[in-house]
């Protein structure tokens, strides 16, 4: 039997432009030969809706998708999976994440999600009821069984990997199928990228098809919505295991296999390189399905800001990046022309509004009520809001998107101003370590095969340039022993203890979670990051403000 797998970018939704995508993939398919075409999870109405699901007119609006696209089924001959939602009339007002098969004009088949994740990002059991079954349909003479995401990863009981925790199940849909006498099994997916998901999944979905011998097709869907980015790489395995066919990676693709005699394929991954594609695709999509054409962000000279403007510029062309250097009395030489030399690199505009004066008369103004008081950090914080007020001025002038330029390490430790460098509508490396920051700046310069991000950027001391002389390692820990700290407390979960048995010192440990849990209240406050990591700060991880902890 030939098969479609139908990798689309549904908008949330937008219940219309879904359904158009659909049918034309459909029509795609059925050009190609395709019998059966597969489209995502909820690629009527895009995922996540989140609490739009409590709109009855959303829900209707995808019924009436779904209607209009069975009614367009009956001149095609292809069949088609769609990811929809349903009323559970029994339980309402809750809902089901349906795959309903359509064929010739009618719905011959419908399979409800069975697990409904709960963790990190994921909160289906908050909509959704679950299915308390498993079916087969019959099709071209094959036995087809229907998984939707979750159901899929039952089986996956790595205890150590950290795509397995709190997965923790009490039933096997794939299992039940198995049973059942199932040829084929689909799983239609909305399966966030994260770091190192992608080797995990056809690990998984290889060893799934390996054990049960049936061959498996499974469809991800491709784009970003809000934090979340979706990398697509659909593929169909074997019953023994082997990838025979690989959809692309971050983009939309119609794959047509035929599931009887497929041919294996060798799959690469490049991690760094997957990061920088699942951030342009974020920067892209935030922009495209929020109304935005341009991008304005503050550019001081140092890495952050560069790998952003680098990133920003691949997302949208350089054409519709402008980056605004706003130096201060504290500033280098080589900020300003460091910045106009990667503007120049990059072929985007670039502004100077220098700030000294505003930063006087600030200090002017305030010396009244500051009488006494010793200049410190207020001062600091001071210059850090005169460029955000500065940049978000420009951002209403002109309707342009800005973007905020903080890595993870300086979030995780609230090395940051509120209302200063945290202004924005887009963190687009907050769940980037200041590590992997160099990490793929060296990258994007590697496949440009140029200096795009100047060297004399990549090489100077990191400094957030508002007072005589600063460095981050005045205040911070060196960048690698950060970065690990915080791997093991923010993605692993570990103790204070833990850590420090890790190799860490102790009184380096203490200070770095101190830093961490004292900066919650900012973390509160700061722009959408673009998820790359398995715990993101954001919708992923939630900590009171108010509480008393001692890690």
């Amino acid at each position: 039997m030939k098969i479609a797998l139908a990798q689309i970018n549904p908008a949330i939704a937008d219940t219309v432009l879904n359904m158009e995508k659909i049918i034309s993939f459909m029509k795609q398919a059925d050009k190609s030969g395709a019998q059966l075409t597969i489209f995502p999870e909820l690629c009527t109405i895009g995922y996540p809706p989140m609490d739009l699901l409590e709109s009855r007119k959303l829900v209707d609006d995808n019924i009436r998708s779904l209607k209009a696209i069975t009614e367009a089924s009956s001149g095609i001959e292809t069949a088609a999976v769609i990811g929809c939602v349903e009323y559970d009339e029994k339980n309402s007002p809750m809902l089901y994440n349906t795959a309903a098969v359509i064929h010739r004009g009618k719905i011959i088949f419908r399979q409800h999600k069975t697990l409904l994740p709960g963790y990190d990002v994921f909160d289906e059991y908050r909509y959704f009821s679950h299915a308390d079954d498993s079916g087969i349909f019959e099709f071209r003479g094959k036995k087809i069984g229907i998984t939707i995401c979750e159901d899929i990863w039952a089986a996956f009981r790595e205890d150590n990997s950290p795509f397995m925790e709190r997965r923790r199940y009490d039933r096997d849909p794939v299992q039940l199928l198995a049973d059942r006498g199932a040829d084929l099994i689909l799983n239609i997916s909305a399966s966030p990228y994260i770091r190192g998901k992608r080797q995990a999944r056809m690990e998984m979905l290889a060893k799934l098809a390996r054990e049960k011998n049936i061959p498996v097709a499974y469809v991800n869907q491709a784009g970003a919505n809000d934090s979340l980015i979706f990398d697509g790489n659909s593929m169909f395995i074997n019953a023994k295991g082997g990838i025979c066919g690989h959809a692309k990676g971050f983009s939309e693709d119609l794959l047509v296999i035929e599931t009887d005699s497929p041919v294996p394929c060798e799959v690469k991954i490049n991690d760094i390189e997957d990061i920088q594609r699942a951030l342009v695709l974020g920067i892209n999509d935030y922009m495209s399905k929020s109304g935005f054409s341009k991008i304005v962000l503050g550019l001081s000279g140092g890495i952050d800001s560069a790998l952003v403007a680098a990133l920003a510029c691949q997302a949208i062309g350089p054409d519709n990046v402008t980056g605004i250097t706003m130096p201060s009395e504290y500033s280098s030489a080589g900020s300003v022309d460091d910045s106009y030399e990667l503007a120049r690199n990059l072929g985007m505009r670039i502004e100077t509004i220098a700030i000294k004066g505003l930063f006087d008369r600030f200090r002017e103004d305030l010396s009244g009520v500051f009488h006494g008081l010793k200049e410190d950090v207020t001062e600091e914080n001071i210059q850090a809001r005169i460029r955000g007020t500065l940049l978000m001025s420009f951002s209403n002038k002109t309707g342009a998107l800005l973007l905020t330029t903080g890595n993870k390490s300086e979030s995780a430790t609230g090395y940051c101003t509120l209302y200063g460098d945290m202004c924005g509508g887009l963190a687009v490396i907050s769940d980037l370590p200041k590590t992997m920051v160099y990490e793929l700046s060296e990258h994007i310069n590697r496949s440009a095969g140029r200096e795009l991000i100047p060297r004399a950027i990549i090489e100077k001391a990191p400094s957030a340039e508002l007072r005589p002389g600063q460095k981050d390692q005045d205040s911070l820990p060196p960048y690698d022993v950060l970065d690990g700290i915080l791997e093991l407390y923010v993605e692993q979960r570990k103790s204070a203890e833990e850590i420090i048995s890790a190799g860490y010192d102790r009184q380096i440990v203490k200070h770095v979670l101190k830093l961490v849990n004292n900066s919650e209240y900012k973390r509160y406050q700061a722009a959408p990051g673009l998820k790359v990591t398995s715990k993101a700060f954001g919708i992923g991880r939630r900590i009171p403000l108010a509480k008393k902890f001692t890690p």
